[in-house]
């Protein structure tokens, strides 16, 4: 009967230690998340900034020339 006790109690501390666990887990996820959410990545860069890539917007670029930038670039 007291091994009976003993298990049922080892098994309760391990149930709370992991549901703790969990929580603490979950709201530490939460709280991440909560801060980046707010981040604005597309903003206008402030200060002296550069603009860095240059998109192509020729209509006289023929196909071999995009079908070369696509395998470049993946896009």
């Amino acid at each position: 009967m007291v091994s009976f006790i003993k298990v049922v109690f080892q098994t309760l501390k391990v149930f709370i230690l992991f549901t703790g666990c969990t929580v603490l887990f979950y709201y530490g996820i939460m709280w991440v998340s909560e801060e980046y959410q707010n981040y604005h990545r597309y903003d206008v860069p402030e200060g002296s900034s550069l603009k860095v890539s240059n998109a192509v917007e020729d209509d006289s670029s023929s196909i071999i020339d995009r079908l070369m930038l696509f395998y470049l670039n993946g896009e």
